[in-house]
């Protein structure tokens, strides 16, 4: 059978050609044959997987050169595969593999420059030439970087500048996803009411990638290439970050106010095009452990994380463990529960907790609205007193939806840390944002992630506002950098700068009563 040469050429670490021919007659045959083509594409996910990853989070690498690769690996699987269970579990290990060598990089145990040449004997081995590193985009050539009139700026005219926007319309973070554009768009109507910036109008595009890495690119390139967009504003999502941010920095574009906590938008220094309004998921962990500690008085060894099993459930996990070495504790032994993005399947980490000698009362929890509910939902009635700590990007408003709609019991010490103040507050820019939400989207309900949209919205208006009318993405750059102490109403002022682009640092903390509301609540 072909598949076994294929499986040689794996040992010999020479992908040839042939990989794909071979599983595709693999993914044909039956019994056996077609169990060992699930067997080769499986190992060869673990071979190939890490490198790129590691690739993706390389940003000196062509992001199309890991794309082209992404591709043949994805058909393999399709083709090996005839049963749809199999082909899921082959994507998922091949997304962790993935995950594991973005990992590899961010936390330095991956150098670059041995990725690149790794990737280029991948390249090779299936006979696709990795393209030069610099080479331009067709259509994509660099205009100058401040050309003499602003209508030679992508994206800006004398009438409108236009963003574009990554979010899933499917999966287990579209509710977010839709709240983030309404914030952002109320800004943009608010902003256009009073004239836009300029006299230009702003305008936000919003494409689908469905909350998965796999369809990222596709959503940058087609904001890019055919909407031609100035810059991207409030992509969501962490694992998909780390293939949209590669293509903003390799474009040299402006990548802002991302929905995520993770690391891969926090680089040190920071990347010149990134900039984030939200806290980090280490901020967000680093609050919530203390609060467990401090004020419930919950001992180290009774705390669970509970996660996504991919970079965000992984940098909420190295936020937690950061947070207790910083209290001087061992982190070693922290209990670790995990689910598939996209999945609502809690049995494993359901039962893993039930296993536990000594009884678990806090669960830190990284995930996003179902998953979090679907939890909550199958521990609450085996943990009756279980303390559960959500982070902002699981979506407050719509999970007190969800758990509403299973009963009060289960709104029961769920608590939330956010990166906006209480919506039901009566600060500034709650009030003014819920009167703008009103006039532009009648019967909508605020939320703290429209808010948190609305919010970084206005934070990138101030910018383009000082920027002046001769706009373009360095003059833009260089603006944002010197925000200094820009007070928006919030408690808390927004800075940014060359060494810091994350222009707010402070946490707050919210909990969910049995009405299905939420109250401030100190962390500290």
């Amino acid at each position: 059978m072909q598949y076994l040469s294929f499986a040689s050429c794996i040992t010999r670490h020479s992908l040839r050609p042939a990989v794909l021919s071979a599983v595709i007659i693999a993914a044909h045959a039956s019994g056996a044959a077609a169990a060992d083509s699930v067997n080769v594409v499986r190992e060869l996910a673990g071979r190939v997987g890490p490198i790129l990853g590691s690739a993706q989070a390389c940003t000196s690498i062509a992001t199309r050169r890991v794309q082209v690769m992404l591709g043949k690996f994805q058909q393999a699987i399709r083709e090996a595969s005839a049963n749809p269970n199999d082909r899921n579990e082959l994507a998922r290990e091949f997304e962790k593999n993935i995950a594991d060598g973005r990992t590899a990089v961010n936390r330095g145990r991956a150098d670059c420059r041995l990725v690149e040449r790794q990737l280029a004997d991948l390249e090779g081995s299936v006979g696709a030439p990795p393209a030069p590193a610099a080479a331009p985009l067709a259509g994509n050539a660099a205009s100058p970087a401040r050309p003499a009139a602003a209508g030679q700026v992508r994206g800006v005219t004398d009438q409108e500048i236009r963003f574009g926007m990554v979010i899933p319309y499917t999966g287990s973070a579209k509710e977010n996803g839709q709240s983030y554009k309404r914030g952002i768009e109320v800004a943009f109507a608010r902003a256009n009411a009073g004239g836009g910036v300029h006299g230009r109008t702003l305008k936000l595009i919003a494409a689908d990638d469905g909350f998965e890495p796999t369809r990222t690119l596709d959503a940058m390139k087609l904001l890019w290439d055919k909407e031609q967009v100035f810059g991207f504003l409030g992509n969501l999502g962490t694992p998909t970050a780390a293939v949209a941010v590669p293509f903003a920095l390799e474009r040299k574009v402006l990548f802002f106010a991302p929905f995520t906590g993770g690391s891969v938008v926090r680089h040190d220094p920071p990347d010149r095009y990134v900039f984030n309004y939200r806290p980090s998921f280490v901020e967000e962990a680093d609050a919530a452990v203390r609060y467990l500690l401090k004020m419930r008085k919950i001992r180290p060894n009774q705390i669970a994380v509970f996660g996504q099993n991919d970079d965000l459930g992984e940098q909420g996990f190295a936020g937690v463990a950061k947070a207790y070495r910083a209290a001087g504790l061992n982190d070693s032994t922290i209990l670790r529960l995990v689910y598939n993005r996209n999945s609502i399947d809690m049995d494993e980490a359901v039962a893993q907790l039930k296993q536990q000698r000594v009884p678990i009362k806090a669960i830190v929890m990284v995930g996003t609205t179902r998953p979090a509910a679907k939890f909550i939902e199958k521990t609450r009635d085996l943990f009756p007193g279980m303390i559960y700590t959500n982070m902002s990007i699981v979506g407050a408003t719509a999970l007190a939806q969800e758990l509403m709609l299973l009963g009060p019991r289960f709104t029961e010490n769920v608590i939330v840390t956010q990166a906006v103040p209480a919506v039901s507050g009566y600060s500034s820019t709650v009030l003014e944002f819920k009167t703008a939400l009103a006039q532009v989207a009648p019967g909508e309900v605020p939320d703290y992630i429209s808010l948190e949209g609305y919010i970084a919205a206005n934070l990138l208006i101030d910018a383009l506002k000082r920027c002046g009318p001769q706009l373009d993405t360095e003059r833009l750059v260089e603006t944002l950098e010197s925000t200094r102490n820009l007070d928006m109403g919030l408690g808390a002022a927004l800075n940014l700068s060359r060494g810091d682009h994350q222009a707010l640092h402070k946490v707050w903390g919210t909990q969910l009563d049995k009405s299905g509301q939420y109250h401030a609540i100190d962390l500290e």
